[in-house]
């Protein structure tokens, strides 16, 4: 599918429209955390992520996001065929309807939060469309059907990378307007932690052996069958001119479709100022894309939790993000972005609703002792 002249320009109108934060704004959200009633710092990572969300929303304190959603980008990849999942590649389709249905993880724990599930297919398979049939739920935005083998050719031209882009901030864009404020990525496709961890040691020079997985948690010599896969990968890629240099050409080359739709969902939240929660490798390395395309858009990023991919925690670092939760999972979905959703909302409440040492008319240790708010 060629992209439209409109996904052409998607990156060009992303990146204009995501400006850096105001550090005036950060400034003063951590003012305003040290005068509420608590030893400061107390709240850890709480008040460092209650900071964050003020700065990006322009304003102290910034407003609790009342209306989450998490979008599972669904799509198949042709290096399945080089054994480096045991799931057949069927699963893909079978797993969507489950989502449709409203079976899975994912579903059960975006209830708990009071999240929207929107499931989107922008590659899946012939075969796993074959299993949705009518269907009704699907976002249906599919750009091709599944990926190339990443260790012989490209994933998928420029122009297709671009077109799921642009998919994946239209679907964002859409989520925005029907009035959520806090997004989440979500993904589907068996084989997906094989071009994460390809995106991963591609975008930061790593050695394929320290960031590749076992994804759903493949035996030893699954395992290390899968890093030979990724580091002929990279090397292919090497080999057709591509470096961490050219983002856009890295994700074409050994990315995913479901990752190239995150990369535009992030993107998109970014530029409205709205924050998205990461969740696992497959959002971790998408992530490391977007970053690279818009390096402001890191301001909207936030992870929901420390999936156990060795690609995921190198990623993290690069970013600069601490995650939310560690709770030793790997599921994808969704899941564990989900999951932080309660966190994130906690942190913003705090910020908005404590009350000062001052309003309180309790006494503050750190003023008696004559610490200025950046002191303690």
């Amino acid at each position: 599918m060629s992209p439209e002249p409109s996904d052409m320009s998607v990156l060009d109108r992303l990146a204009s429209s995501i400006q850096p934060v105001d550090p005036a704004v950060a400034r003063a959200a951590r003012e305003h955390q040290d005068r509420l009633t608590k030893p400061r710092g107390s709240l850890g990572q709480l008040e460092d992520v209650s900071v964050r969300l003020a700065a990006l929303a322009g304003r102290v304190p910034a407003p609790v996001p009342a209306s989450p959603a998490v979008a599972v980008f669904v799509g198949d990849h042709g290096v399945h065929a080089q054994g480096v999942s045991p799931w057949p590649r069927e699963v893909t389709g079978q797993m969507v309807a489950n989502f449709l249905a409203g079976g899975a993880v994912v579903n059960a724990l975006a209830r708990q939060a009071g999240a929207v599930v929107a499931v989107v297919d922008v590659g899946m398979s012939i075969e796993a469309s074959a299993v949705i049939g009518a269907m009704p739920g699907l976002d249906r935005r599919r750009v091709r059907a599944g990926t190339g083998d990443i260790t012989v050719e490209a994933a998928m031209t420029r122009d297709e990378a671009l077109a799921a882009v642009a998919a994946g901030a239209a679907v964002a864009d859409g989520l925005l307007r029907d009035g959520h404020d806090l997004l989440v990525t979500g993904d589907m496709g068996i084989a997906n932690t094989t071009p994460s961890a390809a995106l991963i040691a591609t975008l930061l020079g790593a050695d394929p052996a320290v960031v590749t997985g076992r994804g759903t948690g493949v035996d030893d010599a699954t395992l290390a069958r899968k890093v030979d896969v990724v580091r002929r990968a990279v090397a292919r890629a090497a080999g057709d001119g591509v470096g961490a240099g050219d983002p856009l050409g890295v994700l074409a080359s050994v990315g995913g479709l479901e990752h190239a739709a995150t990369v535009g969902f992030v993107l998109a939240a970014a530029a409205a100022r709205v924050p998205v929660l990461l969740d696992g490798v497959i959002a971790c390395s998408s992530a490391l894309v977007a970053a690279a395309l818009v390096p402001d858009a890191r301001a909207a990023m936030f992870a929901g939790h420390r999936s156990v991919e060795p690609g995921a925690s190198a990623a993290l670092a690069a970013l600069g993000l601490v995650p939310l939760l560690d709770l030793g999972m790997r599921l994808g979905e969704g899941s564990g972005g989900v999951l932080a959703v309660g966190v994130l909302q906690a942190a913003a409440r705090v910020l908005a609703e404590v009350a000062t040492f001052d309003s309180a008319g309790v006494t503050d240790k750190n003023a008696a002792d004559g610490l200025g708010a950046g002191d303690a």
